[in-house]
């Protein structure tokens, strides 16, 4: 696979992040829904696409992320495409309905994933199952797989733009312009919050939502508390995918940018904290989930597509 050799006319990290976000086209791909309900009495909305047989690729978005996000129509549609099944699991909450429970989802619970998993080899034994996670939903994937080390039920796995260290990428998220994906991520979170508790008691006090405007306040007043951390610097420091990353057992790609203005370059991962079957591709350009490449703007072209359904053609023993 050629190397990523980033577009002239998105210099800096800002513009290959913005326009594979905004200005990207959506692919166009139409999906079959699906609720699965959960053990707990809550649920997560499935979006399937592609062949009933061969290969699965089970497809996680980052923060705030959906059906709708670019990249998730991109890769649907790629795989659909190859002729193979994609699913996207949209995290508690993201598929447009608020979740049933007071608590939601956040960057280290694995416990929907493993379920779904578990549920698709009981639906599909003879089928294997790979999975992409972007962003949050790459953070989510390489901790379950290095928790699960080799019952992992995937047979392979890919992960894009990671805040490996959650704490270094909240830090991040709260410099220069970097600050402009902090504010339209927290409002996001913090209007959810406001129409699920439009209708029931909160089990935390809201008084003082609007206040809290990074990251760091807002996880330690919300998304601790109703997730069972006792304050932020718990929830960053277990839910944190690289101290992980030496347990994963499963053959793994990660795809990461050194410009990635959600992450500082010195909390990236070093080769000897990854095992022995995870490979980097550590770019220089590329941005938070950009990777745009191509000479002419009329005519960009998203490597990071490419680049990932060649991994899992390398590693997938049951192609058509």
């Amino acid at each position: 696979m050629t190397s990523f050799r980033p577009a002239w006319w998105l210099p800096g990290p800002h513009l290959p992040t913005l326009w594979a976000a905004l200005v990207r086209r959506r692919a166009p791909v139409t999906t079959r829904t699906e609720r699965l309900e959960l053990a707990d009495g809550d649920f997560i909305d499935l979006h399937w696409v592609g062949a009933t047989a061969g290969p699965i690729i089970v497809v996680l978005h980052g923060l705030e992320g959906s059906f709708y996000s670019k990249y998730v129509g991109a890769i649907l549609e790629r795989i659909e495409r190859r002729g193979w099944g994609g699913v996207l699991m949209q995290f508690r909450g993201c598929s447009g309905q608020p979740n049933r429970l007071d608590r939601s989802y956040h960057s280290g619970d694995t416990g929907d994933l493993e379920f779904l998993l578990r549920t698709l080899v009981q639906r599909h034994p003879n089928r294997p199952i790979m999975a992409v996670g972007y962003s949050l939903g790459g953070n989510v994937l390489l901790k379950y797989l290095g928790e699960s080390a080799r019952s992992s039920e995937l047979s392979a796995a890919a992960a894009v733009s990671v805040p490996f260290d959650l704490a270094a990428a909240a830090s991040r998220l709260n410099q220069g312009l970097s600050k402009l994906y902090q504010h339209h991520l927290v409002r996001s979170l913090q209007n959810k919050l406001r129409v699920k508790f439009s209708t029931r008691p909160s089990p935390i006090a809201l008084n003082e939502l609007s206040h809290w405007n990074d990251f760091w306040s807002f996880d330690n007043n919300i998304t601790a508390p109703l997730h069972g951390f006792a304050n932020v610097d718990e929830y960053y420091s277990r839910s944190s995918c690289r101290q992980y990353l030496e347990s994963i057992t499963t053959p793994t790609l990660i795809i990461h940018s050194s410009d990635d203005p959600f992450l500082s370059a010195e909390a990236i991962p070093t080769d000897d904290e990854l095992s022995h079957c995870t490979e980097m591709i550590l770019t220089e350009r590329g941005g938070h989930v950009g990777f745009v490449g191509g000479r002419n703007p009329l005519n960009p072209q998203y490597w990071i597509d490419d680049r990932l359904m060649a991994w899992f053609d390398r590693n997938c023993s049951d192609g058509p």
